[in-house]
């Protein structure tokens, strides 16, 4: 380990640095310990706070209506759903008149709407499970009228798009533990991911000081999925596209270039920019390895960003802190620091040699005894004292079978034994939490924002709070709230 590197893990916490000769057998041995299962995730002997019971079959099949049809993945998400033996999509809903023509081809005997609400109202007896992938803004409101009608719920993620929608939705799922609810973070399919949920678990390299995740793009990188940050001119909607339905609970404002089909993630009011349509992809290994990590507490981006009024920023640096009573942290607060728009960490300060990156989006979380570096499906790189190691040879892993995430909610929904549902909503939501807090903050760059999410404030800016937490609903399309 190069010099620059133990200096600064001697400041994190002085005589922290252990070589890999320091780990202990009983810490490698705690592999042995795990119960060898084709997921690791722990899921069927522990579940997660807040999961919901497994529910008894209500039919031989789980009828689907899918809300956003085609999309950025919502095309995807009903065809493999569909896919499983036992699911049938009996509904489809979509503000674009031309995705929901081409779903109904695809689905005969299928009801199709544009409006979601009147899929509840009129067609609710028709399908007993929902696919919400539509834009980051209606997420809520969607989410929680399929909760309170009791349908189990696939949301794409981020599940939601407005801090206080965090804990509306925590709500609506806790009070309806009946549903089966995932997020779409397929990629935990991935041998590597569940290997690196292990890995954590395990205490195999030491305790944990802190975490960096890169994130690739940026928000306002222009192309297919993202705009550039120029307003333009207000402009008509596509032909056939219900632009007000669009809106959801956002207030009306005229429709412009690069908003209302793929590149809305850029927007302020409708997305979260890269940080939040990856976040979840690139956290979900913490969160399910560590149940300590609740509720960051601090918040602080950093970014030269260009005017914010419409867009979110791009060139972020962010820090969030989470306060941690644990044995298997170094400190009493672990950091988890975010990179966008191509900004990386040092390799040397984070214990690492030199050389290229596995991937342009990676996780890397930092022990006392090395540093783990985790492609988004893979690979895993352990390095101790410089040298890089394949993390799926660390010894005592179980063997990772295949599944399919989209059917392991099918499976769960109808009652089936299933080892494999990863991602319920409350992993979800711990998971969306960091995302939405440091893309946010970016709104005021350089301040240090405490955050208290049981009261839905900044403790400290009392402007950060009526500006970031909360969005004014249009009538008619409020979530629905639990008490």
């Amino acid at each position: 380990m190069k010099s620059g590197s133990i200096s600064r893990r001697a400041a994190l916490r002085a005589g922290a640095a252990i070589g890999a000769s320091a780990v202990s057998a009983h810490a490698l041995g705690a592999f042995a310990t795990l119960r060898v299962r084709d997921d690791a995730s722990g899921a069927a002997d522990a579940p997660a706070a807040g999961a919901s019971p497994r529910p008894q079959a209500r039919s031989d099949s789980l009828r689907v209506l899918s809300i956003g049809v085609i999309g950025t993945i919502g095309e995807h998400d009903r065809k493999v759903v569909a896919s499983h033996p036992r699911a049938k999509i009996t509904g489809l809903c979509d503000v674009d008149s031309s995705a929901l023509g081409k779903a109904a081809a695809e689905h005969a005997g299928a009801f199709a709407c544009a409006d979601y609400r009147e899929a509840f109202d009129k067609h609710g007896d028709e399908f007993d499970a929902v696919i919400v992938a539509t834009p980051d803004h209606s997420h809520c409101p969607i989410m929680t009228m399929a909760l309170a009608r009791g349908k189990h719920v696939y949301g794409q993620k981020p599940l939601v798009q407005q801090l206080e929608e965090l804990e509306i939705l925590r709500r609506a799922a806790a009070a309806h533990p009946e549903c089966i609810t995932q997020t779409g973070a397929q990629r935990i399919e991935s041998r590597e991911r569940r290997a690196a949920v292990d890995i954590l678990r395990s205490g195999a390299l030491g305790k944990v000081i802190e975490a960096h995740v890169v994130f690739g793009g940026s928000a306002l990188a222009g192309g297919h999925y993202f705009a550039d940050g120029k307003l333009g001119d207000s402009c008509d909607p596509p032909a056939g596209f219900d632009y007000d339905l669009w809106l959801n609970g956002a207030v009306h404002e005229p429709c412009r270039p690069q908003m209302v089909q793929r590149q809305w993630r850029s927007w302020w009011k409708y997305g979260g920019g890269m940080i939040a349509d990856w976040v979840v992809h690139l956290t979900d290994v913490l969160f399910y390895a560590f149940p300590e990590l609740t509720s960051p507490t601090r918040v602080c981006s950093r970014t030269p960003s260009r005017d914010l009024t419409h867009f979110h920023a791009d060139r972020v640096l962010s820090t969030l802190t989470y306060p941690v009573s644990s044995d298997r942290f170094a400190n009493s607060t672990f950091n988890l620091h975010f990179y966008d728009t191509n900004l990386k960490p040092d390799r040397a300060q984070l214990g690492i040699g030199e050389g290229a990156w596995p991937d342009g989006i990676v996780t890397i979380v930092v022990f006392e005894g090395g540093t783990m570096v985790l492609a988004p499906s893979g690979p895993i790189e352990v390095w101790r004292e410089g040298v890089k190691s394949d993390g799926m040879s660390m010894p005592g892993l179980p063997n990772y079978e295949s599944f399919n995430h989209w059917h392991a909610w099918v499976d769960a929904a109808l009652g089936i034994e299933t080892p494999h549902r990863w991602m319920p909503f409350e992993i979800g939501l711990r998971s969306t939490e960091p995302g939405l807090l440091a893309v946010k903050a970016a709104r005021y760059p350089g301040q240090v924002l405490e955050w208290d999410r049981a009261a839905l404030r900044f403790t400290n800016h009392g402007e950060a709070t009526r500006t970031l937490v909360r969005r004014d609903y249009r009538a008619g399309f409020e979530p629905v709230r639990v008490a």
